[in-house]
């Protein structure tokens, strides 16, 4: 079968197609013939070798990519969740099925702490995969195990999302654009931030109710105080991090919501720091959000399913253009998710 693998070349980290032998599931795990893998920026930081955690000595070899959807195509000793034929998609964390996180759970993320899924099969714990919603193609299915299931942690899990309330979303990359999509089903009302007048057009299709270009109002969260009538926002998805999360904070109404999850905007910062003043002073909370449980996973996929939402994906790529597809998330043109379709049989 054709696999990527992590390859160390001219001072730096490349992708390279290697072939071997398809893998026999062991007890307690299933084999999977993968239909699409989607991307996320962390696979991009893993692949530059920028990765917090991830030492560069570790990435020699290393199958990268946490989100993948297929078929099961064997099951091994003691499976009894999944049979053969059926659609399932791999949980980020393969031993985070219900409760808080814990480090046993932070050390069974794909495609970093343990081997990923770009491959075209690929072994997953049968605790550690799901079924997907029966509507969703397989690309579409591949975009959940990450930027979906964050979305829904920060706003839902974590944040209590409740019909009428503001929601805050930074950009139009997969993780904020499934939360407009949770956020609209939900009855929320949404005001997303981009840089191009384009993208926040595409957002109110989507639903959004206003949107803020942050290059035409690099003060934008005086825009969205405006919008709010000075009230601010109710829920944060926070995808910025440090470049970021002041303008947020001057953005949050009284006891609202911060889903503190990225690091986009770190590079813009300048190592400056944050005052968190503006978070006690209206009571509010921030949650650090790092994916989520399996049990999480299966709440969202009822919501997906009941709403019969699709995710949004910007564009597909062959499996034999994988770099492409990591080069094209990089430039940051996307609206949506990018997914690499898995490799013909």
């Amino acid at each position: 079968m054709d696999l990527y693998r992590i390859r160390s070349r001219d001072g730096g980290f490349h992708l390279n197609l290697e072939r071997q032998s398809p893998p026999t599931p062991g007890p307690g795990q299933i084999a999977v013939r993968v239909e699409a893998v989607s991307l996320n920026y962390r696979d991009l930081l893993i692949l530059r070798g920028k990765y917090g955690e991830l030492l560069r000595e570790r990435l020699e070899g290393l199958v990268p990519c946490s989100d993948a959807a297929g078929e099961v195509i064997e099951v091994g000793e003691g499976v009894t969740r999944f049979r053969t034929g059926d659609r399932v998609a791999g949980c980020f964390f393969q031993n985070w099925v219900d409760g808080p996180a814990s480090p046993d759970s932070a050390r069974s993320a794909l495609g970093g702490a343990i081997p990923g899924v770009l491959a075209g099969e690929i072994l997953l714990a049968a605790q550690g995969a799901v079924a997907v919603p029966p509507h969703l193609s397989g690309e579409e299915a591949a975009t959940l195990p990450c930027a979906g299931l964050t979305a829904w942690n920060g706003l839902v899990t974590r944040g209590g999302l409740q019909p009428g309330q503001s929601v805050l979303l930074l950009g139009t990359g997969g993780v904020s654009t499934f939360g407009l999509q949770f956020a609209v089903a939900a009855g929320c009302g949404v005001i997303v931030t981009s840089s191009r007048n384009e993208k926040l057009a595409r957002a109110r299709d989507l639903g959004a109710w206003a949107g803020v270009n942050y290059r035409e109002k690099p003060e934008w969260h005086e825009e969205v105080l405006r919008l709010t009538d000075g009230r601010g926002i109710d829920q944060i998805l926070e995808v910025g991090g440090v470049g970021t999360l002041a303008r947020s904070l001057k953005s949050l109404a009284f006891n609202g919501h911060v889903a503190l999850i990225g690091l986009l905007a770190a590079e813009e910062a300048g190592g400056s720091g944050v005052d968190p003043f503006p978070l006690a002073m209206k009571n509010g909370t921030m949650s650090g959000i790092y994916v989520g449980s399996r049990q999480d996973f299966e709440a969202m996929n009822a919501f997906i399913a009941q709403h019969h939402l699709h995710p949004v994906i910007d564009r597909v790529f062959p499996f034999s253009e994988a770099a492409e597809a990591y080069d094209y998330l990089e430039s940051a043109g996307h609206f949506g998710k990018v997914v690499i379709r898995g490799p013909e049989a």
